[in-house]
């Protein structure tokens, strides 16, 4: 059987933890071909983020036409994309290539609380990119930011993704991983108007550097793989608890910790 494939398009972290180099590694964990397209390459540690180089719109259009000219992915990531003028080259490579399975973990603020995106590309993305998602997958203080309103509660959670999805034309998830309470997220699922609730347990573990993109990716792995949309989000949240429970600890700062964990990478450990 022809191994499924999905394409990452995010930042580069090179401390190994989150963007680019979280989903390759959860791609493999998963059982699917990962490739990757970088709009950013970033300098960032378990501690925060301390700088950005973003690519030009040019050459990333190069790196996804290579991709999409020869090996068509089974689905796609997007992670943090630093610009309006790059979204609108991926929306542009996605609808020619008439692209599927498309996740958007819409990256703003790092788990250290550090700003990634501007307000442009923000509005820039919700115009023409979030619309193409097959789903959206914002952390609460991201669904703060696209709905307008703050989210004190399940009540909240339910309104907020309902509404970004009737408003962007898409499922959405919102994770509850930074409530104090529990770890449940929320998913609305735009085919059927479906509310769902995915549960989850706090696990007191702090290295959680890179959760949403290795959620977003699994998400994507499973969805090439067939798997319908509600099922893709439980499976993805099962693996997520599994990689936090393990406790892999590699950062040395008083920020979150680098889990940076795969199945595989806990099983040799």
């Amino acid at each position: 059987m022809k191994m499924k494939s999905v394409l990452s398009i995010a930042g580069s972290d090179c401390s190994g933890g989150a963007g680019i180099q979280a989903d390759l590694k959860t791609m493999m964990a998963n059982g699917v071909y990962g490739m990757s397209a970088i709009t950013a390459v970033t300098a960032q540690n378990t501690m925060g983020v301390q700088g950005i180089f973003p690519i030009t719109p040019e050459f990333l259009e190069k790196q996804l036409i290579s991709v999409f000219s020869d090996i068509v992915p089974d689905a796609v990531k997007i992670g943090m994309v630093s610009g309006p003028e790059l979204i609108d080259v991926i929306a542009q490579v996605l609808t020619k290539y008439k692209a599927k399975n498309i996740v958007i973990d819409p990256v703003m603020v790092a788990s250290s609380k550090d700003t990634l995106v501007g307000k442009m590309t923000i509005e820039r993305a919700c115009e023409i990119l979030y619309p193409l998602a097959t789903v959206l997958t914002p952390n609460i203080a991201e669904a703060e930011v696209l709905w307008g309103k703050s989210i004190c509660n399940r009540q909240h959670m339910e309104n907020a993704a309902t509404e970004l999805g009737e408003r962007l034309g898409c499922s959405v998830l919102v994770k509850g991983g930074h409530r104090r309470q529990d770890a449940d997220d929320l998913l609305y699922n735009k085919q059927n108007g479906d509310l769902n609730w995915v549960y989850g347990r706090r696990i007191d573990n702090p290295n959680t550097h890179g959760t949403g993109c290795t959620l977003s990716s699994s998400i994507a792995a499973n969805l090439a793989k067939g798997y319908r949309l509600y099922d893709s989000v439980v499976q993805a949240k099962e693996y997520m608890t599994t990689v936090i429970l393990s406790g892999l600890d590699l950062g040395r700062g008083s920020g979150p910790l680098n889990h940076a964990a795969t199945l595989t990478e806990i099983v040799e450990k």
